[in-house]
């Protein structure tokens, strides 16, 4: 971000609501050239709208301007030293099996969230909703059909730099997929493992040459036509 417009953020988190002529006592600029910078910003949606400030009763009342809720995300945050921490405690107090335990109930939690296939869906159906509501949650999803069966892709873990310490995340993300599609795929990639993305095999035969990730990651396409779809993205949704 330009400087001068980080330097604006700044001020408004640590002052709050701030006039045009505040911030151009503070930055040594012209108020027409702060004028310029809060527009980009408020184009941006990091700053809102000006609103009234009343000055008691003697005066003309001053317009302010202050940061919205997504210029936090502009700022320093450590969710993931937090989580990290979270997890090695957990660790320390549950056994394993009630760790999985507790993270399969906040999956099935959040898979509750997402719309109820209609009644009848066909699998495709079920992992095209699955895909969508993933994308809201941030994880870049895709899927494809290979042969009978469907492979779901994740382009994004919302736990990297977590994930691959605490293969728990894995698990869960494998639980909420589970309970979006009403049926366990199998996990074939994994990106905790060094792969560019996961990707879980949904429905097909036995044997049909695409391999689970705990034996060896998916080689490569299944014989049979490959059909893409890509499902339209919620960036303006928040990740975790």
């Amino acid at each position: 971000m330009q400087t001068t417009r980080y330097r604006i953020l700044e001020i408004m988190k640590e002052q709050g609501d701030v006039t045009v002529a505040e911030l151009a006592r503070q930055l040594e600029m012209a108020p027409v050239s702060v004028r310029h910078h809060l527009d980009v910003l408020q184009g941006e949606n990091l700053i809102s709208a000006p609103r009234v400030r009343r000055r008691g009763t003697v005066g003309r009342p001053l317009q302010v301007y202050a940061l919205t809720e997504a210029a936090n995300a502009h700022f320093p945050r450590n969710h993931e030293a937090l989580v990290m921490g979270l997890l090695d405690e957990l660790k320390l107090l549950l056994p394993a099996d009630q760790l999985q335990e507790l993270l399969a109930r906040m999956a099935e939690k959040e898979a509750r969230q997402a719309p109820p296939p209609p009644d009848g869906a066909t699998l495709e159906q079920r992992v095209a909703l699955a895909v969508d509501f993933l994308n809201q949650r941030g994880y870049l999803a895709r899927y494809e059909r290979q042969g009978d069966a469907f492979v779901l892709y994740t382009l994004n873990c919302p736990y990297a730099g977590v994930s691959e310490q605490h293969r728990e995340l894995c698990a869960m993300d494998l639980s909420l997929i589970s309970s979006l599609l009403g049926m366990a795929p199998l996990s074939v990639k994994r990106m905790a493992e060094g792969d560019c993305r996961c990707a879980y095999r949904v429905g097909g035969q036995p044997g049909d040459g695409i391999q689970p990730a705990a034996a060896s990651p998916m080689a490569g396409p299944v014989a049979g036509k490959v059909q893409r779809h890509v499902i339209p993205l919620h960036l303006d949704a928040a990740p975790a």
